[in-house]
């Protein structure tokens, strides 16, 4: 059921106040956003378009131009849902990039936030951002940013140490001033416990049922992406099964003479 005013970031910290849960799908152009647009609470404009479109194994190659054009594309299409821009591999390596990059965004886009993934050693970075008026939601956990450097797509909060080092990093980020947190494949009871330590939303993604809100890529949610399925998923229709029927009879309808008919002449 959509809603009928444009939902702010104060809104999304008052869901985790009244323990309501946050809706959360991607997007990457305006005709999905618009479809999208009311009944979800944020947008995501994330750099997964590489792999869930542009067919990559990984999100390094977006870059800040393509981010744009999206971010764009996606706001156009949205009058009520929060929309975050997520920031490229490279657009924050130190505050001053970060700063700047994060900047054409809110310039250039109707955005309401960004997305960075980050650990203990950019927490300053955050900071910054968050003092010039960016409205920031870190990425923890599981960074597709970082699967090159860690050989993989790993889980996170295996072990008693590294649970500790994202409760402690996720206790920083809020310090920092980031307004959220997304959780990414990070085992479910640690993701539980970084939901509780902090007041700052967390929005999950292969992290359990305990974080304030969820999101999935609508390619997988919807089943348009079916080359392999994460165990997080769960697939409400299937997409690409439903667009190959309809190409198909749309193809047999002009093979066969019957498309355009006498209703669709002039």
């Amino acid at each position: 059921m959509q809603q009928a005013k444009k939902i702010t970031i104060n809104d999304i910290k008052e869901k985790k106040a009244k323990s309501e849960k946050i809706v959360s799908i991607t997007a990457y152009d305006a005709l999905m956003s618009s479809i999208f647009d009311g009944e979800v609470d944020i947008i995501l404009v994330g750099d997964s378009l590489k792999m869930s479109f542009g067919g990559d194994n990984e999100t390094l190659g977006a870059t800040m131009e393509e981010m744009l054009y999206h971010t764009k594309a996606v706001c156009n299409g949205v009058n009520i849902s929060f929309v975050i821009a997520d920031m490229p591999f490279g657009s924050y390596a130190t505050k001053e990039i970060a700063l700047k990059n994060a900047l054409r965004f809110y310039k250039e886009t109707r955005a309401d936030a960004i997305k960075v993934e980050v650990g203990l050693d950019k927490i300053e970075i955050v900071k910054a951002l968050c003092n010039e008026g960016i409205a920031v939601m870190a990425h923890i956990g599981l960074m597709p940013q970082y699967a090159r450097f860690e050989g993989g797509f790993k889980i996170k909060g295996k072990d008693a140490t590294q649970a500790e080092i994202l409760i402690e990093t996720a206790k920083q980020l809020q310090v920092a001033g980031a307004f959220g947190i997304l959780c990414e494949g990070i085992k479910t009871d640690i993701a539980k416990r970084i939901t509780e330590s902090i007041d700052i939303p967390t929005i999950g993604i292969g992290a359990g049922k305990y974080c304030d809100g969820q999101i999935l890529v609508w390619s997988d949610a919807f089943g348009f992406f079916d080359r392999f399925k994460p165990k997080f998923v769960k697939r409400y229709c299937n997409g690409k099964e439903m667009l190959q029927y309809a190409i198909r009879e749309y193809a047999d309808d002009i093979r066969l003479g019957r498309f355009p008919s006498e209703k669709e002449s002039y």
